[in-house]
């Protein structure tokens, strides 16, 4: 396995910026919400497995998953979700450490996780663990602005998800995402040649 950051944070945190700026510095990006939208798209394996589940309602016309209705659902029903989870998770889980195994050329691979359990495999295959963070009030306002959510929805996904203490627990390296994204340079800045000095060193010689 290359050299492997995993990289998380809460929704509206900005970890697809942090990670478009790693892979901009030359980052390998493994994204798990961008295998588990091609797993769930029209008649994709996902999406296959989870009409098969939940009934074809489940699908849009198009046969991709209805995520609006398949998040409503799961969040109304905890085991629907873990019924959900347990069909998709493993499928993305394989898909994202295959990927990440198969980058040799890039310097090291940043795996992007929204979800990251500090005993899960994800955490286990990474060299080092690193946090994207804001204040929750920030979080929220930015994905209303994005999504169209309102509030109260928001945060019924933050709930769902690790809380700040615990991810800043995990952290073995921080970036502080509450200002412009020009800030966010410096940052990846000096962790990208960080993580080059690290990687450099655990390839075998």
């Amino acid at each position: 396995m290359p050299f492997t950051v995993a990289l998380t944070g809460g929704i509206g945190s900005g970890k697809s910026a942090v990670a478009d700026l790693f892979g901009a510095r030359g980052a390998a990006i493994v994204d798990t919400d961008v295998i588990a939208h091609a797993l769930t798209g029209p008649g994709a394996p996902g999406s296959r497995a989870l009409a098969k589940a939940f009934g074809a309602d489940c699908l849009g016309p198009d046969g991709a998953l209805d995520r609006r209705m398949m998040r409503e659902r799961a969040f109304g029903d905890p085991a629907a979700k873990a019924r959900l989870e347990a069909i998709l998770h493993p499928m993305i889980r394989a898909e994202a450490l295959a990927r990440a195994a198969a980058e040799t050329a890039a310097p090291y691979v940043l795996l992007v996780v929204p979800l990251l359990a500090p005993d899960g495999a994800y955490a286990q295959q990474a060299d080092r663990i690193l946090v994207v963070d804001c204040p929750e009030a920030l979080q929220v306002a930015r994905v209303v602005q994005r999504s169209g959510l309102t509030e109260p929805e928001v945060r019924a996904i933050m709930a769902t998800q690790a809380s700040r203490e615990a991810r800043l627990a995990m952290a073995d390296d921080l970036i502080t995402n509450d200002g412009p994204r020009e800030a966010l340079v410096p940052q990846v800045g000096a962790l990208d040649a960080r993580y080059r000095t690290l990687a450099h060193a655990k390839k075998p010689r």
